[in-house]
């Protein structure tokens, strides 16, 4: 019991105590998030804004560029994100649950590639190339670039997404001895499948009743 204790949290010894605690906030933050876009709540937006902002700080200290881009990207959908469910459309009904367009898959086919292509370059210019973990750290950033992109315009398909970065993400921050986090995508993993399903529900009604 505790050589797995020493594997999962031994890494912490040598952390600022403010550190370990403001990524466990961020963790919680996150976990609120998640589970108030599952129940198609706006206050997804404020408590993603939160924990984003504390995980823009503490990537940038451990120098993890890609996700650091990622959390302030999520900062930015965010906001964007927020004003778009606040929308109306007509007079009374805000911005509903659909499926992407073909048009706006091709956007974000584009995005996807753009995010990749950017990622690259801002690794070789801080000559971050130097293991596997930047390869995925890219894949990985490009997922949830359209991921978060397609959550905030109220896309269904965000939950595919997010399932999938979601699964390469546990091991890959356990690896990286970030274990609060990795715990974090395990769960967000399993809120993103009831996530997709709880929204198709919702879709499936709406389609219904056109």
């Amino acid at each position: 019991m505790n050589h797995i204790f020493d594997l999962l949290f031994s890494q912490y010894a040598d952390y600022e105590t403010v550190d370990i605690v403001l990524e466990i906030v961020a963790v919680i933050f996150g976990f609120l998030s998640v589970l108030y876009s599952k129940q198609n709540n706006i206050l997804v937006f404020p408590t993603g804004i939160v924990s984003t902002l504390i995980f823009v700080y503490l990537l940038l200290k451990w120098e993890l560029l890609g996700d650091m881009m990622i959390n302030a990207y999520y900062f930015i959908m965010s906001v964007y994100g927020w004003y778009i469910w606040s929308s109306k459309v007509g007079h009374t009904q805000v911005t509903p649950i659909s499926a992407t367009t073909r048009k706006e898959k091709k956007w974000g086919i584009v995005l996807f590639i753009t995010t990749l292509l950017f990622v690259f370059i801002i690794y070789n210019a801080f000559g971050k190339w130097t293991s596997w973990i930047a390869y995925v750290d890219t894949l990985t950033t490009a997922i949830f670039f359209v991921g978060m992109w397609l959550m905030a315009k109220r896309k269904i398909e965000n939950w595919l997404l997010w399932i999938i970065g979601d699964l390469i993400s546990i091991p890959l921050y356990l690896y990286k001895g970030f274990t609060f986090t990795s715990f974090q995508y395990l769960v967000f993993t399993i809120v993103a499948i009831y996530g997709y399903l709880q929204w198709k529900k919702i879709l499936n009604k709406n389609l219904q009743t056109v």
